[in-house]
Order: structure tokens, then C-alpha cells, then sequence
């Protein structure tokens, strides 16, 4: 509760609840004052469910006997006390949602008519929509919290609390700067590093007396992952401060100054969390509770608690001057930013737009594979290096895709998007998949030893979860892969990706998914479930591509222009007309399968070729045991059979199940 007062005291001593501007009707003292209190409240309630969800699904052991599948004595307290932190955070959610209209238009809640506005303001505008949706998931978290027995449930539990946090990023200046995808990237990730950063460190203290023996290693998992949430959160806010402030003199303002008090004290949590861990590793096997600890980890939460007072105060402040007045000029186009230069040949490989969730999804999943394959190089195992090879290649055309010519033209003409979207849902998918990350993860991975569920079985979790299984249920798979295609470009979701980022993102999440999914169903090494014989996916494989094949035909001779309202509304005066730009659109998606169906038909008979030598080796070895009673059985049989006494093969046992493997 300390922590709490502490984040009120700064919200109100750094101005958050200062008079708007004079050319916005004042909503009164209640508003002002309640607004960014409710708002601290918020996100300490968020982080404090988070934290605690987290403990519970990763940090603790399940309870003995039942092979990590249900809540322990610890993780089943730490889920019961996030159900009480997310009561809280739905009060606060509803009271933002209601003092945010009210702050923007100067209006009291108490004025007559208010209810009335409100719900227009929720169900017509995005910014009621998102605070809206957030707080529903708060309560639907609630209700998990409390019927939660299983570790998976907890597990699920975080993640759709982690997502109820992301409307939020909508919010704030981020929604409004020019370049507002990156900025919306930028702030999420803050958002959600710090988010999980409070909340653990909040959950160890809450928790430390219903730990007992798993308290230390509690700790040292939680400090490993501080770790990257620090990472996360200096990057994310080094990265907003540059897309805010256009120059050095911005720090000279009010919304610097904020800005830089909120670095000083993230720079000493990182000291004093580097503290705590060398005093927790020479500290006692399993104590959590020494004076030293406990306050080392009091005054960081405290500080923390600080940074997310100083990050209200600074969503009430406009980057700039002290006037008041916005730096940047008003948007030149629907894009968001100028409408790029004519495209020649030269521009598809040096345009330049960078999409930062995307490049640094690509950097971090590089990275990490080529730590794992080094990790194994070490430890004297040997790794296919046409496996390297294929991840960095897929990570690079994902790179392409989204940040260079066809992210950069994307959303100018459609025959670009075409050729991002079939570059992330056709040709990177097969190469991700050929690489195997899940058998590299699997092999990389420290395994855990005391029924906790680290990276490693999560993954497992993952791999045999019933979802998972009947998403890669082969039929279901195509069908995803190649109808979602025609019903994406044929409705509104298509515009929905032009026109927000939040739906952009989304489109781009699902055909990478999908393509994934469907790669892997039809070549893919890794483990899973059961896949169909080769002559079938020989059969999807083709079926699926020619459905391709005629979406693109279909578009090369269509006199319909899709998404028109949004193409016609940007400037641009050079390139050819929307309908000649949409055939040559269908032409690429047309001609595009020919690269990704030669490499999975590549792989599909390589791998075809190797189970039929693995099975004719497994059939020699058993020949070699019982003298070749199959082949002594069959001639039985044909004798049999031409002594009259005909009977069926199958039912004898000499023919195989259709659904065998082979």
C-alpha cells in the first residue's frame, strides 16, 4: 500500500491534476483530481494481477504427484489474491473509462445526460472501445482467477491479462504521433515490461511467507526475468523519447524534465536490483525474508512505484514546449506520414520504412537461434547448418516484408501489400518451419526438475495442447490457410488493416501463424501431433496452391477495386491507376506459389524418402529377429488362397491401416 500512496503523491506533486488548456471546457475539480489517481490505481492493480499470475504459472512448483499440471499451495494462493488485485483493477478501469470521457469533454459525471454520452462514447469511438474491451477482459479475468486450479489456467490467465493491457497503448501520445505504429509498438512494450517487472517484484513480497522451501529459487527466476524487463523497458523508452522529442531542447520542458526524473529512477532500480541478486545468491538456500533482501526489495518497489506515477503524469503532459503547443506539424496524408517517392526498380530493395514490432520480432528470434546453436556447439553437439541457414533467411524476408519496399508501399498500392502479404504467409513460414526451432528450443532448454514450468515446458504444454491440435488438423489447416484468404480481401477486414495499425498487426499475426501451421502440417521436422500420410499432404499441398493460383487470376481480371475509399484518398500522383495496380496485384499473387511449393515439395519428399528408408530399415531388423514371418505368413496365404479358402488380407493382418504413419 506504501507503494500505492507513494505513485498518488507523485501523480499530484508533477501536475497530473493540473487545468487543461483554456480552449477545453474545464470538467471540474472531481475530473481533474480523480482522473489521474484512478489511472495510478490502474496500472499498480494491473501489475500487481500480473506479477502474482505470473508466480503462479512460472516461478512456483505445482503440487506434488500431479505432474505439473495442478496449482500448488503457493500458486493457488498467489491466483486467489490476483482475482482481489483484478477487482481492483476493474474499478479503476471503469472509473477511467468514465473520468477520460469527461476530462475530454468537459463534462462532470454528475452533469444530466452524462450516462447517455458515455455509452456513445464507448460504442462509437475507438478510444471508449479500447478502454471498454480492457476492462471486460479484467473482469473475465476475475472469474478465472477464482475457478483456476491448473497451471495452464494460470498461465492462460497472465496472457489475457497482459492483453488487457494493450488498449491502453492506443492511448496517450503515442496514438497521435506521426509515426503512430511505431509509436504504438514502442509504448506496448513499456507498458507490458514494466507492468510485469512491478507486479513480480510485487508478488515475491506479497507471497514471501506462503513460499517456504521455493522461495529462493522463486526469486532467482523472477531476477532473470527483471532482467529483461529492465532491457525492455530503457530500449521502449529511449525509443519514445526520440519519436517525441525532436531535438535535445525538448528535455528543457516540462514533459523532459518528467521524462528525465523517470530515467534517474529506472537507472536506480536496475543498481539496486543488481544488489539484490548478489546478496540473494550468497544469501541462505532458501530464506527470502533476511532484513537485507526485504529491504533492498521495499525500496525498489517503491522507486518502481515512482516511475509509474511519473509515466501518468507524463500521459497529461504534451511533448514540446511549456506552452503547450504540439512540435510536430499536422498529418500530410491518411498514412500518417508523406507518401513515399514514385517506386522504381532500385527502391524495392533500398526503400525503407521501419515497422520496429516486426524488426525486432525478426532480431530477437535470430538471435536466439544462433545462441541456441552456439550453445550446442558447446556442449559438443552438432546442428544442421541448412537449418541456420533457413531461420536467418526467414527473419530476414520477414524483415523485408514489413520494413522494407512492401512494408514501405504497402498501404499505397495494392500490388505491394500483395507481395508483403505473400511473402509472410507463403515463403517466410516455410522457411521458419524447415529450420525446426521447436527440436532446437527443446534441446537448448534447461529443463526444470521441481514440477515448475519454465520456457522449455511451457513449449511442451504448447506442442501437445489439444488447440494445437486441432489447428494442425491437416483439412482444418488448408482450409485456414487458403479460405481466410478470400474472406480477408473480400470484406472490410481488408481496410480495417490499411486503415488502423492495430489491425494491420493482426492480419499480419494470422497469415504468419496460418502459413506456419500449414507449412508445418505439410513438411515440417518438428514434433507434433499426428500428421496424415504423404500421398495426402502430396494432394493438400497442391489442392491449396491452386486455390492460390485462382485468387490471383481471379483478381487479375477484376473490374472491382478493393479497399477503393482508402487507395483513392492518398495523394499520390505517379504509378499506375488503382484497377491496373490491382491486376498486376493479382499477378503477383499468382505467380507467387511457384518459390514456396518447389521448396515443400523439396522437403515433403525428402522427408518422404527418409521414412520409407527408416521403415525399410525398421522391417529388415525385424526380419533379422524372427526369421521373416511376415514373408512365411504371406506365402501361407497365397497358398491359401489357391487352395480355395479365400479370406481378406487385411483381416489376416498382411495390410496395413489406412492411417498408418507410412
Amino acid at each position: 500500500m506504501v507503494a500505492v500512496v507513494v505513485a498518488f503523491a507523485v501523480v499530484l506533486l508533477t501536475g497530473g491534476a493540473s487545468a487543461p488548456p483554456q480552449s477545453i471546457p474545464d470538467p471540474g475539480q472531481f475530473t481533474r483530481w480523480g482522473l489521474p489517481i484512478a489511472r495510478a490505481t490502474h496500472h499498480m492493480a494491473a501489475a500487481a494481477t500480473i506479477g502474482l499470475l505470473i508466480l503462479a504459472a512460472t516461478l512456483v512448483p505445482a503440487a506434488p504427484g500431479t505432474r505439473g499440471r495442478q496449482l500448488g499451495a503457493p500458486g493457488l494462493r498467489a491466483v486467489r489474491a490476483a482475482a482481489v488485485w483484478a477487482v481492483v483493477w476493474v474499478c479503476a478501469g471503469f472509473s477511467v473509462l468514465v473520468l477520460t470521457y469527461s476530462d475530454l469533454a468537459g463534462v462532470s459525471p454528475l452533469s444530466p445526460g452524462f450516462g447517455e454520452q458515455l455509452r456513445f462514447f464507448v460504442t462509437e469511438f475507438d478510444l471508449g472501445r479500447s478502454y471498454a474491451v480492457s476492462t471486460l477482459t479484467a473482469a473475465a479475468v476475475i472469474a478465472g482467477c477464482l475457478l483456476a486450479t491448473r497451471v495452464s489456467t494460470s498461465g492462460l490467465l497472465a496472457i489475457a491479462s497482459l492483453l488487457a493491457l494493450l488498449p491502453f497503448a492506443l492511448t496517450g501520445h503515442s496514438s497521435g504521433d506521426a509515426n503512430h505504429g511505431n509509436g504504438v509498438t514502442l509504448q506496448a512494450a513499456h507498458t507490458i515490461g514494466i507492468s510485469i517487472w512491478v507486479g513480480g517484484l510485487a508478488a515475491l513480497l506479497l507471497m514471501r511467507h506462503h513460499l517456504d522451501n521455493a522461495g529462493r529459487a522463486a526469486a532467482m527466476r523472477y531476477s532473470r526475468l527483471a532482467t529483461w524487463c529492465f532491457l525492455i523497458v530503457t530500449a521502449s523508452g529511449i525509443g519514445n523519447a526520440i519519436l517525441r522529442l525532436e531535438s535535445w531542447s525538448g528535455l528543457r520542458s516540462n514533459y523532459g524534465t518528467l521524462l528525465i526524473a523517470k530515467a534517474c529512477i529506472l537507472g536506480t532500480v536496475g543498481f539496486l536490483a543488481v544488489r539484490q541478486r548478489r546478496a540473494l545468491v550468497a544469501g541462505p538456500a532458501e530464506d527470502l525474508s533476511t532484513p537485507q533482501l526485504l529491504r533492498l526489495a521495499r525500496v525498489e518497489v517503491t522507486l518502481l512505484a515512482t516511475a509509474v506515477g511519473l509515466a501518468v503524469a507524463l500521459a497529461r503532459t504534451i511533448p514540446g514546449s511549456d506552452d503547450g503547443e504540439e512540435l510536430r506539424p499536422p498529418l500530410a496524408s491518411p498514412l500518417g506520414y508523406p507518401v513515399p517517392p514514385e517506386l522504381t526498380g532500385a527502391r524495392w530493395l533500398t526503400a525503407w520504412r521501419p515497422d520496429l514490432l516486426w524488426l525486432c520480432i525478426a532480431v530477437i528470434a535470430a538471435g536466439w537461434y544462433l545462441g541456441a546453436v552456439i550453445r550446442l556447439h558447446h556442449r559438443g553437439d552438432r546442428w544442421p547448418v541448412l537449418r541456420l541457414l533457413s531461420w536467418l533467411a526467414g527473419c530476414v524476408l520477414l524483415v523485408w516484408a514489413t520494413s522494407g519496399a512492401p512494408g514501405a508501399y504497402g498501404r499505397v498500392l495494392f500490388s505491394m501489400h500483395m507481395v508483403s502479404h505473400m511473402t509472410i504467409a507463403m515463403l517466410v513460414p516455410v522457411l521458419l518451419v524447415l529450420a525446426a526451432p521447436v527440436t532446437l528450443a527443446l534441446r537448448s532448454l534447461p529443463a526444470r526438475t521441481d514440477d515448475s514450468r519454465g520456457p522449455r515446458e511451457w513449449l511442451l504444454v504448447a506442442v501437445h495442447a489439444r488447440a494445437f491440435r486441432l489447428l494442425a488438423w491437416a483439412p482444418l489447416a488448408a482450409a485456414n490457410f487458403a479460405i481466410s484468404l478470400v474472406i480477408f480481401y473480400n470484406t472490410e477486414l481488408f481496410e480495417l488493416a490499411l486503415r488502423t495499425h492495430t489491425g494491420h498487426v493482426l492480419m499480419t499475426v494470422h497469415f504468419l501463424l496460418a502459413g506456419y501451421v500449414f507449412a508445418w502440417v505439410i513438411c515440417g521436422p518438428d514434433p507434433g501431433p499426428r500428421r496424415p500420410p504423404y500421398v495426402f499432404r502430396v494432394m493438400l499441398l497442391l489442392g491449396t496452391f491452386a486455390f492460390h493460383a485462382f485468387f490471383g487470376l481471379a483478381q487479375m481480371s477484376s473490374t472491382t477495386i478493393l479497399a477503393e475509399s482508402w487507395f483513392s484518398a492518398i495523394p499520390r500522383g505517379w504509378g499506375p491507376s488503382l484497377l491496373a495496380d490491382q491486376q498486376r496485384g493479382g499477378g503477383f499473387a499468382w505467380g507467387f506459389g511457384d518459390i514456396p511449393v518447389l521448396v515443400m515439395a523439396l522437403a515433403l519428399g525428402r522427408a518422404w524418402l527418409t521414412a520409407d528408408r527408416r521403415e525399410a530399415r525398421r522391417l529388415d531388423r525385424r526380419a533379422d529377429r524372427d526369421g521373416d514371418s511376415d514373408l512365411d505368413a504371406y506365402n501361407a496365404y497365397l497358398a491359401r488362397l489357391a487352395e480355395g479358402k479365400v479370406a481378406s488380407p487385411r483381416a489376416e493382418g498382411l495390410v496395413p491401416e489406412i492411417g498408418d504413419s507410412r
